[in-house]
């Protein structure tokens, strides 16, 4: 089945209903299923054939939504493109998908021809730009081929056709481009979803950018649900709290850094947040200090939900449910529920998740490994990335997500850290997330980041940069103090620094590479992204 039917579906039965409300604006489920139709028939006049991939970079608009039916319904591949992406970052993108067609915004059109250049004179197959928002400048205009053509219909498609290429964050390694079949998108949005029925849904607050798994997993639910969207640009919190009051917004998805930005945002106490029934949030891992600030400061009628999943599991495996966030009950019903605060919840029904041992054995409740698991919707592997797919899909059944974690006896997962930022210290692996929950614990410090840097006698030395709370100074040697008393010895940092804020990138995870090579090289760490 292909997923333009999440469109086309309810757009036949309810063709008068909103679905979108962008910058005043709105669109009925007849005009946006119109629009995509129009844009297929642009593409396949633009050559793009079944199999052909359509890469779009631009901020979240209902054309890029448009766009996204668009490409599916003629059995193409969608590809969504990091907007804050350098050049550079562009150009690998552009290498390892190979689009037919770039679709660009105002912004980034300049660049989009300029690796479109770099890309030709390499050698390698570079697409045809075209504009997707004003029609100034010498770039073709989709709406104008869009609007000479009759508009096409979903075509059939076999369940394992691929329908999305999403590239993954990237904070490590150059970003892998993760393939997600039609039929891992639609069993994720039957498992989760009811399809519309005309009644009122209520309406979501798209500020997840659609190249992340989040935005897109929530803007196909949205359309098949018929819960109206309400897309921004791009987050700003000021904005954020304006349009969740002005659009009666009921549902909304947040990484920690938004969700921080709202909870310090001056205006927070002014803002009528009456209509936010759900607030989810995932991506990164929340700070129990964050989160329970959001517990206290937001409507108690709000319902939290911490997401997990990865692009590589077509959105959300476990989820920390409401009743996981009301800190009510005894003392020790309540110390368990912050407890559990600091986990991403159990698996969803169509998910297996175990933790597994280096050896590939299955470990038991409370020994630490790599979490993997087992679900109808994972990923076909990475695109033209054998090696890597190899890795994560080792042909048992089960995806190795990367994650280090362990499960409690009644099946919530914590998790403790990337494999890949595991620090080996004197033969002894430390997990930094552990470090940093005994930091974060500190009443000074408002975050903090562990790294292992590069050490002659022990292997790998613990480092740990920190953001003071406002209006504090603490002092290094406090710090390991606190550790000191908390920790085995060996897992004290030798080195604490200290940095106004820590480096992220724009989903909000931490650059830890970033981290511990300017630690490895004597450089104070920088809070802002370096180029690659």
């Amino acid at each position: 089945m292909n997923i333009a039917e999440l469109l086309a579906i309810p757009a036949s039965m309810f063709p008068d209903q909103e679905i979108i409300w962008f910058e005043g604006k709105s669109l009925s489920y007849e005009r946006l299923q119109d629009t995509a139709g129009r844009m297929a028939g642009a593409l396949r006049t633009m050559g793009v054939q079944a199999g052909d991939r359509v890469a779009v970079i631009q901020t979240n608009t209902p054309d890029v939504i448009s766009v996204l039916f668009a490409a599916a319904g003629i059995g193409a591949v969608f590809v969504p493109l990091n907007y804050r992406a350098r050049q550079d970052e562009l150009a690998h993108m552009l290498r390892v998908a190979q689009p037919r067609v770039l679709l660009a915004g105002d912004r980034y059109a300049d660049m989009a021809l300029a690796v479109a250049r770099q890309l030709e004179d390499e050698g390698v197959s570079a697409p045809v730009v075209a504009a997707i928002e004003s029609r100034s400048g010498s770039l073709q205009h989709l709406h104008d081929l869009a609007a000479q053509e009759e508009p096409l219909f979903a075509e059939d498609v076999d369940d394992d056709a691929l329908a999305v290429l999403m590239f993954t964050s990237g904070t490590t390694a150059a970003a892998k481009a993760v393939m997600l079949a039609h039929g891992d998108l639609m069993n994720f949005v039957f498992g989760t979803t009811e399809p519309a029925d005309g009644s009122d849904k209520g309406s979501v607050l798209l500020a997840a950018p659609l190249y992340h798994i989040a935005g897109l997993s929530a803007t196909l639910a949205a359309a098949f649900a018929g819960r109206r969207i309400v897309a921004m640009r791009q987050f700003q919190e000021e904005e954020w709290l304006r349009l969740v009051a002005d659009q009666r917004v009921s549902h909304a998805f947040l990484v920690p850094t938004m969700m921080k930005r709202v909870l310090d945002h001056p205006s927070l106490s002014q803002a009528d947040l009456s209509s936010l029934s759900v607030l989810s949030y995932g991506a990164a891992p929340m700070p129990v200090t964050v989160i329970r600030r959001a517990i206290e400061m937001l409507p108690s009628t709000v319902q939290f939900i911490n997401a997990f999943g990865q692009t590589e599991t077509a959105s959300t495996v476990t989820m920390l449910g409401p009743d996981d966030h009301r800190l009510e009950g005894t003392p020790d019903q309540v110390e368990l529920k912050v407890r559990r605060l600091k986990s991403i919840g159990r698996p969803l029904a169509d998910v297996e998740l175990a933790i597994i041992g280096e050896d590939g054995a299955l470990l038991s409740p409370g020994q630490v490994g790599e979490v993997a698991v087992q679900t109808g919707r994972t990923m076909r592997g990475y695109y033209g990335q054998e090696e890597a797919t190899s890795r994560a899909l080792q042909g048992d059944g089960w995806l190795r997500t990367g994650d280090l974690g362990w499960m409690d006896e009644d099946g919530y997962v914590f998790l403790t850290g990337r494999k890949s930022d595991l620090i080996i210290r004197g033969g002894e692996n430390v997990a930094p997330e552990e470090i940093e929950l005994v930091l974060e614990s500190h009443p000074d410090v408002e975050e903090v980041a562990v790294v292992g840097v590069p050490d002659e006698e022990w292997g790998e030395r613990i480092a740990a940069v920190v953001v003071p709370r406002a209006g504090t100074s603490p002092s290094a040697e406090a710090l390991t103090a606190h550790c000191r008393e908390r920790l085995a010895s060996f897992k004290k940092p030798e080195t604490i620094v200290f940095i106004a804020a820590l480096p992220r990138n724009a989903l909000g995870k931490v650059l830890r590479s970033q981290l511990r090579t300017e630690l490895s090289e004597g450089v104070a760490p920088s809070p802002e992204p370096t180029p690659r």
